[in-house]
């Protein structure tokens, strides 16, 4: 047998001067991967939320006109936003929007004794806190304020501030 006379060190090819590279490349492309892949998700549920919220105001605004403006009213108005159901019974049901509550809903009335057509609902989704679910990332943003106005609607009744309006029509009835 015959001894090679080199060193050993000088025997190693290119391959094994390579070794541990391909590890190496493959986890900074996957942090880069991964981190634009989480960017996209995170951005994608942020937006869902964004537009969630903004539609639950619309159909918060869209039952306050037809409701009345007492304590009941409020209340199902708040439910309807939160839950998508005036009805709902917070202890079993679902919010439309993770995290949303009735204390993030504010009902406003405007000139609204009766039906009126000159009356205005608003309602507003304030204080919103988003959860990040990114991981090792974490943390809340306050979402803006989402607000929505609409003039009230008489819903077959003869609003009450229209001259010579029917006069067997109740004026201050809204229905519920």
């Amino acid at each position: 047998m015959k001894r090679s006379s080199r060193n050993p060190e000088q025997c190693m090819d290119g391959k094994n001067k390579q070794r541990g590279a391909a590890l190496f490349e493959f986890a900074i492309v996957a942090t880069v991967f991964l981190t634009m892949l989480f960017g996209v998700i995170e951005f994608g549920r942020f937006f869902w939320t964004h537009n969630a919220l903004r539609d639950a105001a619309r159909r918060g605004v869209r039952y306050a006109t037809i409701r009345k403006n007492d304590a009941a009213g409020l209340q199902a108005v708040k439910y309807m936003v939160v839950y998508g159901d005036p009805n709902a019974n917070p202890s079993t049901a679902t919010p439309v929007v993770p995290g949303l509550t009735t204390s993030n809903v504010a009902v406003e009335y405007q000139n609204y004794n009766g039906v009126l057509l000159s009356s205005r609902a608003t309602v507003s989704i304030v204080n919103y806190q988003f959860r990040f679910s990114v991981p090792f990332v974490g943390g809340t943003k306050t979402m803006p304020a989402y607000r929505t106005s609409l003039p009230g609607e008489s819903v077959g009744y003869v609003p009450c501030d229209i001259g010579m309006g029917n006069p067997l029509a109740p004026c201050n009835i809204i229905p519920n």
